[in-house]
């Protein structure tokens, strides 16, 4: 058989909700992280960049500049939405409010406050590893 024959019979629809899997967990499982250790996990960072390429490898998404793109703006999103609710969860469970309903009453620049606060160079630095590692493992 021919590689353009078993290309062909490949499932190509399936990387977009692999992905949004993906976007869903992986914030949740850095907030849940951070709130139980109570340090801003930046190395979480790599973690969800791994999460990402392998998630979009899974869904049959090819090689190419599309899925480094998705692999570096994923990362980039899911660091912003979990140091966002890690700051909401921080700021709202002194004054008794759920995550959801904290994160939602939290204005963006409190948030900014709080994330350049909790977030060190080193956390930073792992940002920026995470989205270099997700680019080189997912050209």
């Amino acid at each position: 058989m021919s590689s353009n024959a078993a290309r062909a019979r490949t499932v190509t629809w399936l990387w977009p909700f692999m992905l949004l899997l993906a976007l869903a967990t992986a914030p949740l499982a850095w907030m849940l992280i951070a709130l139980f250790t109570g340090r801003p996990v930046g190395w979480m960072a790599v973690l969800t960049a791994l999460e990402l390429v392998f998630m979009l490898r899974l869904g049959t998404l090819g090689p190419g500049k599309l899925r480094i793109a998705l692999v570096m703006l994923g990362t980039l999103l899911v660091a912003a939405i979990s140091n966002w609710a890690i700051a909401s969860a921080w700021m709202g469970g002194s004054m008794g409010l759920n995550p959801w309903d904290a994160s939602l009453r939290m204005g963006p620049h409190l948030a900014w406050t709080l994330i350049t606060l909790a977030n060190g160079v080193v956390e930073w630095l792992w940002l920026a590893v995470g989205v270099a590692v997700g680019a080189w493992l997912a050209r």
